[in-house]
């Protein structure tokens, strides 16, 4: 079972965004970035997909989904307790990523950037809207291709085969170095678990600015225990 979710309709926090880039109400800067809130709202088509998969059988670090293995002892312990997972890749959609790219100003181009990952939130959140008004899963975490090293960046061929065609579904490719292009795209496993997992909590890397979950030294003991 497979869903599309190609019209999802981009609305800017306008002062969100601005507290983010640290631009001032009623400055000039404030003027240049309103119009180009206007503009991204105008062409931007965030998009996103996602598969409902099944687990076929299990091993020590590995599992298999619809016929497709994936080799991770964390997202096996992760797995232990449920049957179905939701294969998923969000993106700001190739419109927003052209126009950004196309800019030759280069505050205008970072303030692109920054309206190119707001376009990706907006997209990941109704997917998980999606799901959760579809199948009723109760709490779900995520895993990504190349968050630990558990879990590398190679595995996302398999999860890109899992998903199908979805350069021609939302225009999102995986090239060759394991890039997702657009490259403001996110792509992963969801699953229900009875506790919060997030891939942060077993990474010791400081000061991270995606970082959505502080380092646990309790959790990584755990996993560790369950591997060893």
């Amino acid at each position: 079972m497979r869903f599309v979710l190609d019209e999802i309709p981009l609305q800017i926090n306008i002062q969100t965004l601005m507290r983010k880039l640290r631009v001032s109400e009623g400055s000039r800067y404030a003027g240049e970035l309103a119009h180009l809130v206007e503009e991204a709202q105008r062409i931007g088509r965030p998009g996103g997909l996602y598969r409902v998969a099944f687990i076929e059988s299990r091993g020590d670090d590995w599992v298999t989904v619809d016929g497709i293995r994936f080799t991770s002892r964390v997202l096996r312990i992760n797995l232990e307790h449920t049957h179905r997972v939701f294969a998923f890749v969000a993106t700001c959609g190739t419109e927003l990523a052209e126009w950004s790219r196309g800019m030759g100003d280069l505050l205008h181009r970072y303030w692109g950037e920054a309206i190119c990952e707001m376009a990706l939130q907006v997209a990941l959140h109704a997917i998980h809207r999606h799901i959760e008004e579809t199948f009723r899963p109760g709490q779900t975490s995520s895993m990504a291709p190349g968050s630990l090293p558990d879990w590398p960046i190679e595995e996302q061929r398999p999860l890109f085969t899992l998903l199908g065609d979805t350069e021609r579904d939302i225009g999102v490719r995986l090239s060759d170095s394991l890039v997702m292009i657009p490259t403001k795209s996110v792509s992963g496993l969801r699953f229900a678990t009875e506790e919060r997992f997030e891939s942060c909590m077993l990474c010791p890397r400081e000061n991270c600015p995606g970082r959505r979950a502080p380092y646990d030294e309790l959790s990584v003991r755990k996993y560790r225990a369950e591997v060893s």
